[in-house]
């Protein structure tokens, strides 16, 4: 990457992976850092910066329009929208959240994008609310089985699957199911070792999940998890990419609480 992060909010569009915002992990200041990835030229390309600088804020792809949803600024945490079209090349507000917070995760399913979760004031939220862009406007969706924060989500096989995260001191294992359509929760299959501050991604009837040295890999076709192999760089806060027969592991946070740069790749179909 252009330079090292780590609570990078991300989005993938077609074959390009955009990082946005973070911060650095020793000091924990925000950053308005926005680039993109190109796998098939294995390059990146610095966009226009976000008009204020964020960390652990989410973000999901609607078409070829990017959402960045809450997070922390230097002024505190921040229910602001903003969205980037990555034809036009500008950043435009839209509707806040209905309130503010960070470590949530986003998820676009259906041309519309859901927040779930999070952190705010010292506790776990366990709302979700769920943006219509052609509205510009949000509405409440089923609230989180429990509160909780530091997950990840994915749209698998039509539904969201939520992933991990922490509520208090327990780092979870985890893993609930929501139906879009009948707007209701249920387990899934739990991973076998707990993960917060994970990244994960859809490959084909698979789910893919980094977090630390654990690299786990759901299948569900046998409805079993299994375990794959340890990435190079050991790390937190980081996000997971599925492009073109690779997954790939981009930012986050070392052990040692520095940043790196490091984009790791390893052939997965």
């Amino acid at each position: 990457m252009p330079q090292r992060r780590s609570y990078v909010a991300s989005a993938q569009i077609g074959d390009a992976i955009y990082t946005i915002g973070g911060m650095v992990g020793d000091t924990g200041r925000p950053l308005s850092a926005f680039t993109s990835y190109d796998a098939s030229l294995d390059s990146w390309r610095v966009l226009p910066q976000i008009p204020e600088p964020t960390r652990a804020a989410a973000a999901a792809a609607v078409g070829r329009t990017i959402y960045l949803v809450g997070g922390t600024t230097p002024d505190g945490n921040t229910a602001a929208t903003w969205a980037y079209d990555v034809e036009v090349g500008e950043w435009e507000r839209r509707a806040p959240l209905p309130a503010p917070r960070f470590n949530h995760s986003a998820v676009a399913v259906d041309g519309e994008v859901w927040v779930l979760g999070g952190f705010l004031e010292g506790r776990e939220l366990d709302d979700v609310f769920v943006y219509d862009p052609s509205a510009d406007a949000w509405s409440r969706g089923p609230s989180l089985p429990a509160p909780t924060h530091a997950f990840d989500v994915v749209s698998f096989r039509g539904e969201i699957w939520l992933l991990g995260g922490r509520r208090g001191e327990e780092i979870l294992r985890g893993v609930w199911i929501l139906d879009p359509e009948t707007r209701e929760w249920r387990r899934g299959p739990a991973m076998p070792k707990p993960m917060e501050l994970l990244g994960a991604a859809v490959v084909g009837d698979e789910i893919h999940a980094v977090w630390e040295s654990i690299y786990q890999i759901y299948d569900a076709s046998s409805g079993e998890w299994s375990s794959g192999p340890s990435t190079g760089v050991t790390r937190h806060a980081l996000q997971a990419f599925y492009v073109d027969g690779r997954l790939y592991a981009v930012a986050g946070c070392t052990t040692a609480l520095r940043d790196t740069p490091v984009v790791e790749r390893i052939a997965v179909r």
